[in-house]
């Protein structure tokens, strides 16, 4: 299996307007995003997510993401769950603020004081998810992480970086005037040719087995596809042994 980047949490916002859950939920996400866990999350903008966006998608077959809906419509989670994943973490405001006794929140600009109180409960909800997934823990009390983080990790004030350019790599070929994009292909080259194994029929069809895990391949794409593989990996090949003389 390629070896993927880093590992980060994407973050899920919902994006509805029409709710003043719909602005805690983003307000919320940017506040984990910008100044409680920056190293360790990336944002995921939603309306680009269901609209296609490569980079989204993928970042999200590959990396746990938590979904923060502002109502039990949960559109973010089920678009997480239908084009890349099932959600590693979920929030959904209206349940968070009827289990915490929390005033409702008011206001879509601008949130009323209950409004900006939800949105600190729903950060702090969110971060110590990330957490979680990342096998770590904060302690209230010391304000600080049981374990010893390093230089990488302290947090800073930092704008939101999106999962478009920390994600995983793709590549995308031209074949019969459709534009095939295909996940995780510069790290599966980079993976073979590391463990030298040359272009060859028996390695191609490793290949194709592995390339199948992390893309959908039509069938009637597939001698295509395969074609396009073979001749990008004997190029990848040469240009790499030719560097190493």
């Amino acid at each position: 299996m390629p070896e993927l980047p880093k590992k980060k949490v994407g973050i899920v916002a919902c994006s509805g307007e029409e709710l003043a859950e719909g602005t805690v939920s983003r307000l919320a996400a940017l506040k984990v995003l910008e100044k409680m866990r920056p190293e360790d999350t990336v944002t995921i903008c939603l309306p680009l997510f269901l609209a296609g966006g490569e980079g989204d998608r993928a970042f999200a077959k590959f990396y746990p993401t938590i979904t923060i809906d502002g109502c039990d419509k949960r559109c973010a989670y089920r678009a997480t769950e239908k084009y890349s994943n099932k959600p590693a973490g979920s929030i959904v405001i209206t349940d968070l603020v009827a289990m915490q006794n929390m005033a409702k929140p008011k206001g879509k600009r601008k949130l009323n004081t209950a409004g900006e109180l939800v949105v600190d409960a729903v950060a702090e909800q969110a971060a110590l998810q990330v957490d979680e997934l990342l096998g770590r823990h904060w302690s209230r009390r010391e304000g600080a992480f049981t374990q010893p983080q390093s230089n990488a990790d302290i947090q800073k004030e930092v704008t939101a970086t999106c999962s478009c350019g920390s994600g995983i790599p793709i590549q995308t070929f031209t074949i019969n005037d459709q534009k095939v994009t295909l996940l995780a292909l510069p790290l599966i080259f980079q993976n073979f040719y590391e463990r030298k194994q040359a272009p060859s029929e028996v390695v191609l069809k490793e290949m194709m087995e592995v390339i199948k895990i992390y893309n959908v391949i039509e069938a009637n794409m597939e001698t295509a596809i395969t074609k396009e593989i073979n001749q990008a990996y004997q190029a990848y090949w040469q240009e790499h042994e030719t560097h190493h003389e």
